[in-house]
C-alpha cells in the first residue's frame, strides 16, 4: 500500500461544520447535538469541548481529533488476486469491439471500468457501506444506531431522509464521499462512546440513503446513482414490505451478483409477537433465494440474513460486530468491483458467446473454390484445351489431303475456329456467371457466420461482401491472362482461352498460341511426309507406266503406292492413340491453373478478410473468458 496525505476534512467536514447551524437544520435538530444538548459533530465542536475542559482542569475523554491522528488514506493498490487482470482483459475487450459493437452494448462495461479506476484511486482503508431501505422501514434509526448517536433525522413525517448523510469512522474518506456527492454540511463523525471507539469499525464510512420508493423522483435517482457507487449495502426491510415487489425487482434481483456485499436486515421484529419473526426471516430468505441470491449460510460466501429491532437495540451489536469484520476484512471494495465486472459480462454474454465452434473449415473452403471455377468455367476450359491438343495433333499428324479438306471446310466459315476466339459472351451467360460468384460468396459468408453472435456474424458478412465487390472483374481478367499468349511457358488454346474468359463476359482479345508440340512429333511428320511421298511416287510411276514412258509393270508401283495409302491413315490412328494421355494431362493442367488462380483470388479478396474478422472473434472471445474465469458470482 502507498501511504498518500489526504485533507479529509478541509473541503468536508470543516466546510460542513463552518455552517453549523445550517448542517443541523438541513439534518434534523438533534443531528449535531450531544446528550448534553451541544453541537458535537465536528472538529470545532470538538476543539471547543477540549478546552473548556483544560479551562475547568478537567481531563475529560475525547475523540481523537483530525489533526492528531495520523494520516490514515491509502491509495488504493490492486491484490496480487483475479480482479486486476480480469479489469485489464475487460478494458482490452472494449477496445477490440468498439468498431464491431455499437456504443449502447458497451456502456455498462465502459462505466465498470470508469468507476473502478475511480475507486482505485481512492482510499483502500475505507469500505463505504450504504443503508437503504423503503419508507418506514426503520434505516435512519438503525444508522444511528450503528453511529452511536442521532445524526439521520427520524420521525413520522415522509420522506424524512432527502439527501445521503455519511458517517466517517477515520479520517481520509473525503475522496470517497466526494465521489459520492454527499456534501460537507451532511458529513459526520460518530459520537465519542463506544461506537466511535470500536476498533472493527475504523475504516467504516456509513451512508444513509433516501427512501427507494419515495414518491420524489429526485430521491429515488439518488439512491439508484449511490448504490452503483458504494461498497456494500445494508438493506432494511420492515415486516409489512419485506416482499414489496419494487424492492425485489429493481433492486435486489438485478443485484443478485452482488450478494457477497449485501446484508439484509429485517427490522422491527419487536412489532412481531412470539415465533412470528422468525416466520417472517424464513419468508424472507425464500423470496431473496428465488431472486437468485446466494446466502451466506454455513460459512459459504453469500448474503448476511438477520432480523433486529433498532428502536430497541436487539440485535444491533450483532449487525455492528458482522459489519465490523467485514470493514476489517478489506475486500469489500475488491468484491463489489469484482461483482460489477460480472454483471458487465453477463449483459455482454449474446454477443460473445457463440452457440457452436465458428469458422472457416477445409471443407467449407474446398466447396468455395469449387464454386468459383464453376463460375470462371475451368473445366470447360480444360476441355477445350485438350479438344485443342488433339485438332493440333491431327493437323500435324494427319494426311495432307484430310488436311486439305478440312481448310477448305471450315474457310470464312462462321463457326470456325479462327472467328470462335473472337466471340462474344451472351449477357445471360454473363449474368448467369455473376450470380453464381455472388451465390458461392453467400454461401461461404453463410458458413463463416454459422453459430457467430449477431454482431460478429454481420461484420463476417460484411467482410466477405465488401470483397466480393470486384472479384467477377478479377476473375475474368485471370481468366484472360490464363488463356492468352505466352500465360505460361506451355502457352493455351483457343478454346482454352474462350472457356476461361466467357463465363464471365470476356475474351482473349488477341489469336491464342498453339499447344507445344512433343518430341516424337516431327517423326509422326516425317512419317507421314513418307507416305505422302510414296503415294505420289507409286502415282507418277503408274502415270508414266500408262502413257508409255515407263516399261510396263503395274505390281511394283501399285503396291508403293498402296503402301503409301494405307501408311498415311495408320499413321494418323497412331498418333491420335499416343496423343491421348498428353492431351487429357494438358487440359487437366490447364483446368488446374485456372482454378488455382480462381482460389487465389477467392482467398485474398473473400477468405482472408473473412478469417480475419474470425481471428478478431477469437481473440475478443479470449478476453471474455479471461474476464468471466475467475467469477466469484458464477455468471
Amino acid at each position: 500500500m502507498t501511504a498518500v496525505t489526504d485533507q479529509d476534512n478541509g473541503n468536508g467536514n470543516n466546510n460542513g461544520n463552518s455552517n453549523g447551524g445550517g448542517s443541523g437544520e438541513a439534518a434534523g435538530d438533534t443531528s449535531g447535538r450531544g446528550r448534553d444538548g451541544r453541537w458535537d459533530d465536528g472538529l470545532i465542536a470538538r476543539r471547543a469541548a477540549a478546552a473548556e475542559a483544560d479551562e475547568a482542569g478537567e481531563a475529560a475523554p475525547r475523540a481523537p481529533a483530525e489533526d492528531d491522528a495520523e494520516p490514515q488514506v491509502e491509495a488504493y493498490v490492486p491484490s496480487g488476486g483475479p480482479l486486476p487482470p480480469r479489469l485489464d482483459a475487460l478494458r482490452e475487450l472494449v477496445g477490440l469491439s468498439r468498431a464491431r459493437l455499437d456504443r449502447d452494448t458497451l456502456a455498462e462495461a465502459g462505466r465498470v471500468l470508469d468507476e473502478a479506476a475511480a475507486r482505485q484511486r481512492l482510499s483502500s482503508r475505507h469500505t463505504v457501506i450504504a443503508v437503504a431501505g423503503a419508507t418506514g422501514s426503520g434505516k435512519s434509526t438503525l444508522f444511528n444506531a450503528l453511529a452511536g448517536a442521532p445524526i439521520s433525522d427520524t420521525g413520522l413525517r415522509r420522506p424524512t431522509t432527502s439527501q445521503p448523510i455519511a458517517c466517517s469512522w477515520t479520517d481520509g474518506a473525503a475522496g470517497l464521499l466526494d465521489r459520492l456527492a454527499v456534501p460537507g454540511r451532511l458529513r459526520r463523525r460518530p459520537h465519542p462512546g463506544p461506537a466511535a471507539f470500536d476498533e472493527a469499525l475504523q475504516g467504516l464510512v456509513l451512508v444513509d440513503l433516501p427512501d427507494h420508493d419515495s414518491a420524489a423522483t429526485e430521491h429515488r435517482d439518488q439512491v439508484d446513482r449511490v448504490l452503483a457507487l458504494v461498497d456494500a449495502v445494508i438493506w432494511v426491510v420492515d415486516p409489512e414490505k419485506y416482499a414489496d415487489a419494487a424492492l425485489h425487482e429493481r433492486y435486489l434481483r438485478p443485484l443478485a451478483g452482488h450478494a457477497e456485499v449485501t446484508f439484509v436486515v429485517l427490522n422491527q421484529t419487536d412489532r412481531l409477537p412470539g415465533e412470528a419473526a422468525d416466520l417472517v426471516l424464513d419468508d424472507l430468505r425464500r423470496l431473496l433465494d428465488e431472486d437468485g441470491i446466494a446466502l451466506g449460510e454455513h460459512g459459504e460466501p453469500g448474503a448476511t440474513v438477520m432480523s433486529l429491532s433498532a428502536l430497541t437495540g436487539d440485535g444491533v451489536p450483532e449487525l455492528r460486530e458482522m459489519v465490523g469484520r467485514f470493514v476489517q476484512d478489506r475486500t469489500a471494495a475488491t468484491r463489489r468491483l469484482s461483482a460489477d465486472v460480472d454483471a458487465a459480462a453477463a449483459r455482454l454474454r449474446p454477443v460473445y458467446v457463440a452457440e457452436g465452434r465458428p469458422g472457416l473449415g477445409e471443407r467449407a473452403r474446398e466447396e468455395f473454390t469449387d464454386r468459383l471455377a464453376e463460375a470462371v468455367g475451368a473445366a470447360a476450359a480444360g476441355q477445350a484445351a485438350e479438344r485443342e491438343w488433339r485438332r493440333n495433333a491431327g493437323r500435324a499428324c494427319g494426311t495432307p489431303w484430310l488436311r486439305l479438306w478440312r481448310w477448305y471446310e471450315n474457310r470464312g466459315l462462321p463457326g470456325s475456329l479462327d472467328r470462335m476466339g473472337q466471340a462474344l459472351t451472351p449477357p445471360e451467360e454473363e449474368l448467369t456467371a455473376r450470380q453464381r460468384v455472388e451465390q458461392a460468396v453467400r454461401i461461404v459468408a453463410d458458413d463463416a457466420a454459422d453459430g457467430l453472435p449477431g454482431p460478429w456474424a454481420q461484420a463476417v458478412r460484411e467482410a466477405a461482401f465488401n470483397g466480393a465487390k470486384g472479384l467477377p472483374e478479377a476473375l475474368d481478367e485471370l481468366a484472360v491472362k490464363a488463356g492468352a499468349p505466352g500465360a505460361s511457358k506451355r502457352g493455351g488454346g483457343t478454346e482454352a482461352g474462350q472457356g476461361a474468359a466467357a463465363p464471365l463476359g470476356g475474351t482473349l482479345g488477341g489469336r491464342p498460341a498453339k499447344p507445344p508440340r512433343p518430341k516424337w512429333w516431327p517423326a509422326a511428320v516425317l512419317a507421314q511426309v513418307s507416305m505422302t511421298l510414296l503415294q505420289i511416287f507409286g502415282g507418277l510411276w503408274l502415270v508414266g507406266q500408262i502413257i508409255g514412258v515407263l516399261e510396263p509393270g503395274l505390281v511394283t508401283p501399285a503396291l508403293i503406292m498402296l503402301a503409301g495409302v494405307v501408311g498415311g491413315p495408320l499413321v494418323e490412328w497412331s498418333c491420335a492413340a499416343a496423343i491421348r494421355g498428353p492431351a487429357r494431362r494438358y487440359g487437366q493442367d490447364a483446368e488446374r491453373r485456372l482454378r488455382e488462380a480462381a482460389a487465389g483470388c477467392g482467398r485474398a479478396r473473400v477468405l482472408d478478410p473473412v478469417a480475419a474478422e474470425l481471428v478478431r472473434y477469437r481473440e475478443v472471445r479470449e478476453r471474455y473468458v479471461t474476464v468471466t474465469e475467475f467469477s466469484t458470482t458464477g455468471r
